[in-house]
């Protein structure tokens, strides 16, 4: 029993040390950060991955512009749109969270609803089928939806995210976002935070910082923007690979005119 114990303790405090060292090569990597740009994100090495796997090609569009060469019209269009208490909170907005795990557990509870009633009438015509000598298999399957989730991060976190984790949504990858925030927060200015986000955050399929953005869809340079044009790539950043499909799209534009409207009002780092 005594070797059973002893057994366990050393586990866990291997599990401390190992969550120690982890802990310390984020923090490493963000104090470099201070004067060393960073050359990709985890999400853009996993999205080439994707790619080549899938598509058999590599697409990655990047070019990295100091903070002074992004147009401002951009930097107010991001902070609407994206978080706008950014230069007021300490990295996280706990309100903002809750809120938006509320909306995200009513949203996949409706879509696993609309998704069984679709369930039920794929297996009711596959019966009607068979009744009339027909295969199964010869009824067209029932497309299923997907919840569409929403955020409650900030740009601090959101750079966390992009950085050093993955995609997935657990718990456990959540806090170590917001560890990781705490440290681009208290090591980095907001004005270098916003700086690495507006260069490496995506705008598109292989499409990556406002630089590559600015020229995919306008054929001009991020420091030349235009307040309407900075308003349109903001209202991209939720889902980019969607919006990249039709990025002249009612939706857009209208919200791209809200996302305007708001522009003046906003102080950026």
């Amino acid at each position: 029993m005594k070797r059973l114990w002893t057994g366990l303790l050393r586990l866990v405090a291997l599990l401390v040390i190992s969550g120690l060292a982890l802990q310390l090569y984020f923090l490493a990597r963000v104090a470099l950060m201070i004067v060393v740009d960073p050359q990709s994100t985890t999400f853009q090495r996993s999205e080439i991955w994707r790619l080549a796997r899938d598509q058999h090609r590599i697409a990655w569009t990047q070019a990295w512009r100091p903070y002074a060469q992004v147009s401002k019209h951009l930097k107010r269009a991001v902070i609407v749109s994206e978080d706008a208490n950014f230069l007021g909170h300490e990295g996280v907005e706990w309100d903002a969270i809750e809120k938006a795990w509320e909306r995200n557990q009513r949203a996949q509870a409706l879509t696993e609803r609309v998704n069984e009633q679709l369930r039920q009438r794929q297996a009711r015509a596959a019966e009607r089928a068979e009744k009339r000598g027909r295969p199964a298999s010869a009824v067209p399957q029932a497309q299923l939806r997907e919840a569409r989730l929403r955020g409650g991060s900030t740009i601090t976190q959101q750079l966390a995210k992009n950085l050093f984790l993955s995609s997935e949504q657990s718990l456990m990858r959540k806090g170590q976002e917001i560890v990781i925030t705490f440290m681009l927060e208290t090591l980095l200015s907001k004005q270098r935070i916003f700086e690495i986000y507006l260069n490496n955050v995506e705008w598109g399929e292989g499409i990556f910082g406002a630089q590559a953005a600015a020229r995919y869809y306008f054929g001009i340079d991020a420091a030349q923007l235009a307040s309407f044009q900075a308003a349109r790539l903001a209202v991209m950043l939720p889902a980019p690979k969607r919006f990249e499909k039709r990025p002249n799209s009612p939706y857009v534009m209208e919200r791209a005119g809200t996302v305007a409207a708001r522009m003046g009002a906003v102080e950026v780092p």
